[in-house]
């Protein structure tokens, strides 16, 4: 009988096992997962479970009876030390597993500052998986002084989090503005004025130099700028790398993560890859899309692929993020415009429309699904919009969809 076997028990992981049941598969389905838990959400990490709002089961994406009930293996708290592509086995401990196609869905990992200047230090996080969060917890309450280092999106996330529970807050970020690498100048400068309106000190251009310490914890942070903080503890957001130690062991091509065709299939015909560690073929490009809808749709269809299906994977990125009472929906990818049109709403209320010359290739709006709603169905379907119509906040946007 066939086995598939699956590395990494995230989102792209329990949707591609789920997705081979469903599809009909029959044969043996392992799931290996790093964590002791069974998959969950990420995004409520950060936000609902750090915040105590939301029940540890209550992230779980379905309870481990499922797995069960679906006949599927599920090892938990099981690291694979080694994949060997010609034997079709995987190392697990003193075990080893055999498989006829095997699904790498490893996801990414946060970078962390170097032990060298105080990374190591107890009482700096990162913020990726529930230990994380848990380790976290404790420290976020009323009147602690924290340094968050990074101003893109998890990093203002955290921000957000710590300001709500009356944490005093100081981010920094090395480049000249927060989401310099992902947002235009007009999306950097609401977020400032939300967080600076909830007394979050945000200093652009500004990076750390070292965190200082005292029996082995952190206490304190000497900036770029030479300015020094007292801190109780640091929260790191400066990024994820796509978790590909395993494939580049197996000898497997990467490129900027593991390298798949349009289909999911690795260099090696019986491996395939989903999720955050996964690069794929995108509008005459390669992309690697860090998000929970990519990690989803790419490994539903690479489930699909495994059972011969044979469909490319047409990626249509979008993206949230929710800070204080803001939620910012991202529709398309912004790389490479030249122009920015800027929509008003009411309140908060407001979205920013990116355009390479005329066409639209991206939205992002705060606040106001109905932009976002227009400005995705116009991306995904290769329309545009024309931006009189889109800078008049009395313009009905939706005969553009009928354009």
């Amino acid at each position: 009988m066939s086995h598939i076997v699956v590395i990494g028990a995230g989102q792209a992981g329990a949707s591609l096992v789920a997705r081979l049941r469903k599809d009909g598969f029959a044969g043996e389905i392992t799931l290996i997962g790093a964590e002791p838990v069974p998959p969950y959400q990420r995004p409520p990490l950060s936000k609902a479970y750090l915040l105590g709002e939301m029940e540890k089961e209550r992230l779980f994406l379905r309870p481990e009876s499922f797995y069960a009930e679906q006949n599927i293996t599920l090892r938990l708290n099981a690291r694979v030390s080694a994949i060997d592509p010609a034997a079709k086995t995987v190392s697990l401990g003193g075990e080893v597993i055999s498989y006829d196609q095997l699904a790498l869905t490893t996801g990414s990992e946060p970078r962390r500052l170097p032990a060298a200047i105080g990374g190591d230090l107890a009482g700096v996080h990162v913020v990726r998986d529930l230990a994380d969060i848990d380790a976290m917890a404790p420290s976020v309450s009323e009147g602690a002084r924290a340094l968050i280092v990074g101003g893109g999106y998890i990093g203002l996330e955290a921000a957000a989090v710590c300001a709500k529970r009356g944490v005093q807050v100081t981010l920094v970020e090395m480049a000249d503005r927060i989401l310099q690498r992902v947002a235009a100048p007009e999306t950097s400068a609401y977020f400032r004025a939300l967080h600076m309106g909830h007394g979050v000190d945000i200093r652009e251009g500004v990076g750390l130099t070292r965190l200082t310490g005292a029996q082995g914890r952190v206490t304190g942070a000497v900036l770029t700028d030479g300015g020094e903080l007292p801190v109780d503890f640091v929260v790191v957001g400066v990024g994820i790398a796509p978790a590909t130690a395993l494939a580049e062991a197996a000898g497997l091509a990467l490129e900027n993560g593991i390298r798949t065709d349009a289909q999911g299939r690795t260099s090696d015909p019986a491996i395939w890859a989903a999720g955050d560690c996964a690069s794929f073929p995108y509008k005459g490009g390669r992309i690697r899309l860090e998000s929970v809808p990519n990690a989803i749709d790419q490994a539903e269809i690479v489930a699909q692929n495994m059972l011969g299906a044979g469909k490319d994977y047409v990626a249509q990125p979008w993206f949230w993020s929710d800070q204080y009472d803001v939620k910012l929906q991202i529709a398309g990818l912004n790389t490479g415009y030249d122009r920015v049109v800027t929509r008003l709403g009411e309140g908060q209320t407001v979205s920013f429309w990116y355009y390479i010359g005329d066409q639209l290739v991206a939205v992002d709006a705060m606040n106001d699904p109905r932009a976002y709603m227009v400005g995705k169905r116009l991306i995904d379907s290769g329309k545009t919009a024309d931006p009189a119509i889109v800078a008049d906040p009395s313009a009905d946007l939706k005969p553009l969809l009928k354009a």
